[in-house]
């Protein structure tokens, strides 16, 4: 626009008047309502403005008022465009007589409470008016920040994530961010009330959940979110989740130790009596990195007071002030099992961590062993699922387990090589795709070659064979080869093996990527 047009047009402002006490109105969002020509509000059809009551003390006389009544408040509507429809055609229209005000060398100010850019009314005009004319947008205090401050509660410290959300969302995804989250404020209250409420609890977030109602404004009402008469909560509500860690004394660190004994409790870090059942959580992380980690598995690493793990698993969960992790070897599961067990029967929330999926050659099972013995049967357990291995590397290669496969480890270590050969022989002639964990080891250096002469009696030599490392990781790599060809020099215990049937398919597409894939539909006969 050049300088001859914005002299001759008005500006348009955005005020964020704040979340409804007149008093944290800004200094500047008074100025720029004194200065303007006109003040333009949003309400519904009864014509009552919160925004105009918050700024009602300084409007004059002389104000062009326009307020730009929404046509529908719900989503019931006979409008042909139905409810989004009826919407875009009013902002359509609300911006066509916010810009007849500009193209006459008005100023106009478009009042929001909250923040004009958060969930504001004010944004709409934003998107249609902003790049036509001189704009300038005022934030505002939020009604986030007001809860907050109500409550007298940190809303995040840290290095923990504070999630906002909307109530509308479906209870499914309110339930998924509510649980993977450290902090949580969820907007839009009223009628979906018994929606969030319903997402808090099956988080396990209810506890710890506040309610707002008209935050610093008249009937301003705070209570626990489980004491709320659905009934009673209007749309200007907010619930809040709020810091864990601000909870914690003012000393509390996190504390890491090596978890060497067993159902002693020596190492704990404790001696308390026990103070009734706590709970385990075995948590599946994945096999790698964050990026791995469901929304489940990541609230219970969040909600858990001690961490009990092999230290290469343990090291991918972030530190928390006033965890403690019991940090061991990876060949002392039955131990790690008893000492987690042995901290909930202290009434400790106890996570056990495991990589890819616990219950795949993982820690689930050791845990559960244990937890069948008497005395620890009234503990609760629970397994939470992670992504395996296998399926992560065949994601990265395509589909090579896009049939049945089957899923064997060839260490020795845990059974005899006579069982998994027989195993490899039943699997290999059933023509099953294999996915093959810990397939060597320094110590384990022959399995390999044996392995590929057994299949080789059951498949062709140019069968593809997927050699996955460190899948995630910074040391990733993907390769397939052809089973006559697989080198036991280059498969060590970070590989995971994938061995395709006879229908399973190599091809090179035109960008010059390798896919490998086994058709859904078997060939008859």
């Amino acid at each position: 626009m050049s300088v001859s047009e914005q002299q001759l047009t008005g500006r348009l402002y955005g005020v964020g008047l704040g979340p409804g006490d007149p008093s944290l109105m800004t200094v500047r969002a008074v100025e720029v309502i004194a200065e303007a020509d006109v003040i333009a509000y949003h309400s519904a059809r009864h014509g009552r403005s919160i925004a105009r009551s918050i700024a009602a003390e300084h409007l004059r006389a002389d104000h062009i008022e326009e307020a730009l009544i929404y046509p529908v408040t719900t989503e019931s509507t006979d409008h042909p465009g139905g409810y989004r429809g009826a919407l875009d055609e009013f902002y359509e229209t609300a911006a066509a007589r916010l810009a007849a005000h500009l193209d006459a060398g008005r100023t106009v100010a478009v009042i929001s409470e909250g923040d004009p850019l958060f969930y504001g009314s004010y944004q709409h005009m934003h998107k249609r008016l902003a790049h036509r004319y001189p704009t300038e947008v005022i934030p505002g205090v939020t009604s986030i920040s007001a809860a907050a401050a109500r409550l007298g509660k940190p809303l995040a410290e840290a290095d923990e994530v504070l999630t906002i959300l909307p109530g509308t969302l479906p209870e499914e995804e309110l339930t998924a961010r509510l649980t993977s989250t450290d902090t949580a404020v969820v907007m839009k209250l009223g009628r979906t009330f018994p929606t969030v409420r319903r997402a808090m609890e099956r988080a396990g977030r209810l506890p710890e959940a506040h309610y707002v109602e008209r935050a610093t404004m008249s009937g301003e009402r705070t209570e626990r979110l489980a004491d709320i008469d659905a009934e009673t909560v209007p749309y200007f509500s907010v619930s809040v989740v709020p810091s864990r860690i601000a909870d914690l004394p003012p000393s509390t660190g996190t504390s890491t130790e090596t978890a060497t004994a067993t159902a002693t409790g020596t190492g704990t870090g404790t001696a308390d009596e026990p103070s009734g059942p706590g709970e385990v959580v075995v948590v599946g992380t994945g096999p790698a990195g964050p990026l791995w980690l469901t929304p489940e598995s990541r609230g219970a690493l969040a909600a858990a007071e001690d961490l009990v793990g092999y230290t290469t698993y343990l090291d991918r969960v972030p530190l928390r002030p006033g965890q403690r992790r019991h940090a061991s070897d990876n060949k002392v599961e039955s131990e790690r099992a008893e000492l987690a067990l042995d901290l909930a029967r202290r009434g400790r929330r106890v996570a056990v961590v495991s990589g890819g999926d616990p219950g795949i050659f993982a820690m689930a099972t050791a845990v559960l062993e244990v937890a069948c013995q008497a005395p620890y049967r009234a503990i609760p357990v629970r397994v939470l699922p992670g992504v395996t291995a296998a399926n992560a590397a065949a994601a990265r290669a395509g589909a090579p387990l896009g049939h049945d496969y089957a899923v064997i480890s060839l260490s020795d270590r845990l059974k005899p090589w006579e069982v998994i050969a027989e195993r490899l022989h039943a699997a290999a002639g059933a023509d099953l795709a294999l996915a093959l964990y810990n397939p060597g080891s320094r110590s384990r250096t022959w399995q390999v070659g044996k392995t590929r002469e057994l299949l080789l009696e059951h498949r062709a030599p140019d069968t593809p064979v997927i050699l996955a490392r460190d899948i995630g990781g910074p040391e990733e790599s993907v390769r397939t080869v052809h089973l006559a060809d697989l080198d036991p020099n280059q498969v060590d215990m970070r590989t995971l093996l994938i061995v395709g049937s006879s229908q399973t398919q190599a091809v090179r597409r035109d960008n010059g990527t390798e896919v490998v894939w086994t058709p859904r539909r078997y060939p008859e006969g």
